[in-house]
């Protein structure tokens, strides 16, 4: 919105900073997003959002327009520009801010709806990129406009999947009960306790079951060598955790 407000007003000669018109956007959309996600959202994103101004009004006169080489090859901008900004927002989003702009109005419906936040910020950022026509009667710039978006939703999503990943971990071992009671007090994550057998012994057992973050993985190991060196492990990916301390089910009724 901020391009084309800023070619709609003169471009170059006197068009209105995007810095100023992506501050004054954000302000409205910023102010829906803290009374429905909530103050911490809040204050995440007035810094991105400040601190996206000021960098976009200052670099936009610094930097040259063929500063990589670039400047001819349109398409591989869009690839470059879509990966980076697809980099920089999944980043934002795995610690529970926004950089702003359409990225708030994405957080606002995946509260609600089961919805990736890459295709939303995707979606919502090609109606914006349709409506250039009227600005720019441009339709190729459209089209590597559309590019950048499908490759920076890509990679959010990409980002993401990556920061939520979860294990189930199995653990074999006849000092059950103090991994399992150092993994919650450590680690602080819930443990299940299942009852086996062993189908050669014939002898009744315990296992620990703990769903867990990967990047949980290596301190949980740290600990079942720590206790008990022999223990036997199995370890399996989890397409979906949903509950308490994981992603919430948001389904209709």
């Amino acid at each position: 919105m901020g391009v084309l407000v800023y070619y709609a007003t003169g471009g170059a000669d006197s068009g209105v900073p995007i810095g100023v018109t992506y501050l004054a956007f954000n302000a409205i959309l910023l102010a829906i997003g803290f009374l429905l996600i909530g103050p911490k959202f809040g204050a995440k994103t007035i810094y991105a959002i400040c601190f996206n101004s000021v960098v976009l009004t200052v670099l936009q006169k610094m930097i040259p327009p063929d500063l990589v080489g670039l400047m001819d090859d349109k398409l591989l901008s869009a690839i470059l520009a879509g990966v980076f900004c697809g980099l920089g927002t999944g980043i934002v989003f795995t610690q529970g801010g926004s950089s702003g702009g359409t990225d708030i109005i994405a957080m606002i419906i995946n509260k609600y709806k089961n919805i990736s936040l890459g295709k939303l910020v995707m979606f919502s950022d090609m109606v914006i990129i349709g409506c250039s026509y009227f600005v720019l009667h441009d339709i190729p710039t459209i089209i590597y406009g559309f590019v950048t978006m499908g490759i920076l939703g890509y990679t959010i999503d990409i980002v993401l999947s990556g920061s939520k990943q979860s294990s189930q971990i199995m653990v074999f071992s006849r000092k059950y009960a103090e991994i399992g009671a150092r993994v919650m007090e450590d680690v602080k994550r819930g443990v299940s306790y299942l009852e086996a057998e062993g189908g050669y012994s014939k002898s009744p057992m315990k296992v620990v079951m703990v769903i867990c973050r990967k990047s949980e993985q290596t301190n949980i190991f740290r600990i079942i060598k720590e206790i008990d060196p022999d223990a036997f492990i199995s370890v399996g990916s989890v397409m979906g955790v949903y509950g308490r301390g994981f992603d919430a089910l948001r389904v209709k009724k």
